[in-house]
């Protein structure tokens, strides 16, 4: 989907006007145009199908089990629909593969598509729990968010060292004891 930066900049100033500032002082000036250059950027999944590409480096010939593939530490990014202030953390995401193995880059990237766009935290771990059964075939995926919001921090509460974490997991990943030990290996840091 095209981002109508045009539309954004005109938007942007009259924020600006409405708030009282004077859209044309020097410092200023530009703002309307970054602001649409950077909304381009932070919105660039809205319309994305996360699922394409996913299975391109993947490979089948190796596969000698269907063992649950963990990766940590992915940072994120997106912008929260109620009030589009960004919010930040890390995630964690494990799927157990059945017919493809996903190159590990490409769950990076599907989680960069799906936080590309106005979110809410638990959406994007149900998106990317979804993108890994369809796209690549995944028996079950569990995905660990852990997050801090300016939403939280900068106004309102102004609680800025609390953190939001979630939890989703689908298929093989959300039945017992295997959750359980999933969340164990990822809540360790050392595998």
């Amino acid at each position: 989907m095209a981002i109508d930066r045009d539309r954004i900049a005109a938007a942007v100033r009259e924020i600006l006007v409405a708030i009282g500032e004077d859209a044309t002082r020097e410092g200023l000036r530009d703002t309307p145009t970054r602001v649409a250059d950077a909304m381009a950027e932070l919105y660039a999944g809205v319309g994305e199908d996360p699922t394409v590409g996913l299975l391109d480096a993947a490979s089948t010939a190796d596969v000698v089990s269907n063992d649950p593939v963990i990766v940590r530490d992915l940072a994120f990014r997106s912008m929260c629909e109620h009030h589009l202030l960004p919010f930040h953390g890390v995630a964690h995401v494990a799927y157990e593969p059945t017919d493809n193995v996903v190159g590990l880059g490409r769950i990076a990237r599907v989680l960069d598509t799906i936080s590309s766009r106005p979110q809410v935290q638990e959406r994007i771990g149900i998106e990317v729990c979804d993108a890994l059964t369809t796209g690549a075939g995944a028996s079950g995926v569990l995905v660990v968010l852990d997050a801090r919001h300016d939403c939280v921090s900068a106004r309102g509460a102004r609680q800025a060292d609390a953190s939001a974490v979630t939890v989703t997991a689908t298929g093989t990943l959300a039945d017992e004891p295997t959750r359980s030990a999933l969340l164990a290996l990822i809540g360790r840091g050392d595998g």
